[in-house]
């Protein structure tokens, strides 16, 4: 706490009211410091508001302790849920100090926290504005700027066809005479830009979010356009006539598609502007002036799919092994990624993920042609409407190559007129990704020519749904996925044998073996499948409780000689009969881990997970069950502490931890935040010998050309939103790193070799530094556009883990260069390294 207790100035003024105020000031004062030490902040708070008032040119003097009493109060209040008075309090402070940088991050820091990520983004972005050089801040804002303005909006902005093609479509429109344009999901505004350069003359934009409006209002207005574009902050379901538009429009244009074509209610929205902000639709033969009808772009879209075996999607969707570091996984847990989804789920869970099949690392396979799975015609209401309610279609697709089953992958060609289109295949150069529908529940997933893939297609809850999916082999012989079979559908086989097969098994199942359905992200799935990973750590660990336990033996023998000595006068003792105690290991993992579990088989030891969620540990109840552990010898560590942020603390015997095994490292490819000041009070809760794992990091980079890195990152000038200026604005939301890359199949030219960055030591921290500057030798002529980085994590000096390893569940990340850098073979670099607290930041200097 700030020690420092500032005296009242004496100013010129004079009198009884002066000296009055000042007598005010000082007890005041002398209370809030009263307060701070029996930690009644709420009263402290008060008092330092009345001193501020008046006496404002105490402001510098007393900033510091209150920015301290304020934080403290805040953390109170927070924990009351009394939101109000916390956004209060702020409120008062930034009042005071309208220009302090910590205050603002502090308020965006709880903002964010209570889900206001676009007020948390304003607060975050006015703190860099203030101080630059603001790490916490940067950092934050670098966090909510990835949500609120996706990456995809720089990427799609930069795609130059796509662009094109929906100019050259507006236009066309137009032209025609649409000249009343809604534009909904604006946006930056550039599909309202094109209609109305084409020569609309009244142009409406709705955006729901908060920032991207913002945004486009300054977009509209730097190119001269906002007296022809209205814009309006809200749904499309939310727009009345008159009261937000005055009559119907002729023509609706929208974007709002994902790679799963309806996940962003496109749907939903058309059904909407078709019955209460379009006019009606032109009918077949009918001729007349375009503008006294209704139309939508893009007008129509074709859905296609193939079956695919790929590798790396299936590592992350479904666990591929039966035994992890001598732990064996049970048949009654059955493990399930997010994308799962089940026909009779409550719960309206997205039931695809996305990736750029093109870039997707070890490639894929196609296993069938490309198939058509649905057609959609965004001119048709009773269409539209009839989407949610049709029965699921039932597709059978014959098998072309023999493979693993791995996903079904989808995408779409958009049909934005009869003349003009977008694909989003995997075939194809564009911004977009694609959906991807991993399979789950089959009782052999290898496909051969001859077979059929059997599936059902549906749209329901805006989203296309694809269930059910089975194969029929050659053979007639049906492998079918749970939700599917039925028990009249064994009827219809004919096959006595089978039936039979199947009553025995029904008569030999135990009623009492209890299921279990554990959802894991795809990230904690792919670890699960990790076997270097868990084996290195089985190894590590037994090389430290090993250790410790001969330690404990020799300290036994040599009370138990003691014992022996003294036994010869007071006779026979029972110190040799005490239980020895264990050995303490806690896992504060981020999410699943099976790592307790392991420590768990190392001998004495007494093993600690911090896992959250009641499914993860009734799934680890189960695991410990199937490999005969004793009841209770994993203990859940959050039921032992008040709040999670306790948890790094001593078991309640009062024994220190033999091992503390903390997350270092995302999944995104960052540093976990705050992990050095969780290592350091992880130092404070080691017994003896005891270690932290990982023991520590060496942060390893190289620089790259990578055109990708930059258009991902950031919109490369006007050219590419054809003449529009929209870069400056959009950039404001750029950030210098890039998460959740894959290295191995990034489009990028190596300009140097990898070298060394950074060594983050959570054993030995003197051995870190916060400045470093490190030499890179160029290897290859080119521009340096970014420096992709990743870590090894040492366990200990031999056991080595390495984030960018084909079997990693890590994904890599990297810093985007604002500017390119030309250089020469043989040219030499300097990288300046700063790391504070978690936060790295690599510059090239010049």
């Amino acid at each position: 706490m700030p020690n420092s207790r500032p005296r009242p100035r004496r100013g010129a003024r004079s009198g009884a009211g002066a000296a009055g105020r000042d007598e005010l000031v000082s007890r005041s004062l002398q209370s809030a410091e009263h307060c701070l030490g029996s930690q009644d902040f709420g009263t402290a708070y008060a008092h330092y508001l009345l001193v501020l008032s008046l006496a404002p040119e105490l402001k510098d003097d007393v900033k510091e302790t209150f920015q301290y009493t304020l934080f403290r109060w805040a953390e109170e209040l927070d924990a009351l849920s009394r939101t109000q008075d916390l956004l209060g309090c702020y409120e008062q402070a930034l009042e005071l100090f309208p220009d302090d940088e910590v205050i603002c991050n502090s308020m965006g820091e709880h903002l964010f926290r209570m889900g206001f990520r676009d007020e948390a983004a304003g607060y975050f972005h006015k703190a860099v504005k203030l101080n630059p050089d603001f790490n916490d801040a940067k950092e934050n804002f670098y966090r909510v700027a990835n949500w609120l303005v996706e990456r995809w909006h720089f990427i799609m902005l930069n795609d130059t066809k796509r662009n094109m093609i929906y100019n050259a479509a507006i236009q066309k429109a137009v032209c025609s005479g649409s000249k009343s344009v809604l534009d909904i999901g604006a946006g930056t505004g550039i599909l309202s830009m094109f209609a109305r350069k084409a020569g609309a003359h009244s142009v409406y934009a709705c955006e729901l979010s908060k920032t991207m409006y913002e945004l486009a209002c300054d977009v509209v207005a730097a190119n001269k356009m906002e007296e022809g574009i209205k814009l309006l902050h809200m749904k499309s379901l939310d727009i009345k006539i008159p009261k937000h538009i005055p009559e119907r429009v002729s023509l609706v244009v929208t974007e709002t598609v994902d790679a799963g074509l309806f996940g962003e209610g496109i749907v939903e929205s058309l059904i909407h502007a078709w019955e209460r902000l379009l006019l009606q639709p032109k009918t077949k033969g009918e001729n007349g002036n375009c503008e006294k009808y209704g139309k939508v772009i893009p007008a129509s879209a074709v859905i296609f799919g193939m079956a695919v075996e790929c590798a790396e999607i299936r590592r992350h969707h479904r666990v591929g092994v039966k035994d992890v570091a001598g732990i064996c996984l049970p048949t009654n847990v059955k493990f399930q990624s997010p994308a799962y989804s089940s026909v009779d789920g409550e719960e309206t869970i997205e039931p695809y993920t996305t990736e750029k099949m093109s870039r997707v690392p070890g490639g894929y396979l196609a296993l069938t042609e490309c198939f058509e799975i649905m057609t959609v015609d965004f001119n048709n209401l009773q269409e539209l409407k009839s989407l949610a309610t049709n029965k699921p279609d039932k597709i059978g697709i014959p098998v072309t190559k023999e493979g693993i089953l791995d996903a079904i992958v989808v995408w779409f060609v958009l049909h934005l007129d009869d003349e003009h289109s977008l694909s989003t295949s995997p075939s194809e150069e564009t911004c977009w990704e694609q959906a991807v529908y991993p399979v789950h529940d089959l009782a052999d997933y290898w496909i051969k020519p001859g077979d059929q893939v059997m599936m059902e297609v549906s749209c329901q809850d805006c989203y296309l749904r694809i269930q059910s999916i089975n194969v029929v082999h050659s053979e007639h012989e049906m492998e079918v996925g749970k939700s599917f079979t039925r028990n009249k559908d064994l009827l219809s086989f004919g096959n006595e044998a089978e039936l039979c097969s199947a009553l025995a098994n029904l008569q030999t199942s135990k009623p009492d073996v209890v299921e279990q359905t554990c959802v894991l992200e795809s990230t904690e799935i792919a670890l699960l499948n990790n076997i270097p990973y868990h084996e290195g750590f089985k190894m590590a660990m037994k090389k430290v409780l090993s250790s410790l336990t001969l330690e404990k033996l020799g300290q036994a023998m040599d009370t138990q000689c003691q014992n022996n000595e003294m036994s010869c006068e007071s006779g026979p003792s029972n110190a040799d009969r005490s239980i020895p105690e264990p050995l303490y290991v806690l896992d504060v993992s981020e999410g699943f881990s099976v790592l307790p579990v392991i420590a768990g088989t190392l001998g004495q030891v007494k093993p600690y997970s911090s896992v959250e969620k009641d499914q993860h540990r009734v799934t680890l109840d189960l695991i410990c069950e199937a490999n005969h552990f004793p009841k209770d010898t994993l203990e859940f560590w959050l039921r032992h502490v008040e709040d999670e942020s306790a948890v790094l603390q001593r078991p309640k015997s009062d024994k220190l931890w033999s091992i503390i095994i903390l997350d270092v490292i995302e999944p995104s490819g960052l540093i976990q935040q705050e992990i050095m000041e969780k290592a350091a009070i992880s130092r404070c809760l080691l017994q003896s010998g005891g270690k932290i794992f990982p023991q520590y990091v060496l942060m390893f980079g190289l620089l790259v050309e990578s055109q990708t890195l930059m258009e991902e990152s950031a919109v490369q000038g006007a050219e590419r939103t054809l003449g529009f200026n929209i870069a400056p604005f959009i950039n404001q939301f750029q950030v210098p790193i890039r998460v959740f890359l894959d290295l191995s199949s990034l489009p990028c030219i190596p300009l140097s070799k990898p070298v060394e960055l950074l060594r983050l030591d959570l054993m030995t921290p003197y051995l870190n530094t916060s400045n470093r500057e490190v030499k890179v030798r160029i290897c290859k002529s080119g521009q340096v556009t970014a420096i992709p980085f990743w870590y090894h994590m040492y366990l200990d000096d031999e056991i080595r883990l390495d984030t960018s390893s084909e079997a990693s569940h890590w994904k890599q990340a990297a810093v985007v260069l604002d500017n390119p850098i030309q250089v020469e073979m043989g040219d030499e670099l300097v990288l300046n390294i700063q790391h504070h607290k978690s936060n790295v930041s690599i510059t090239i200097k010049q």
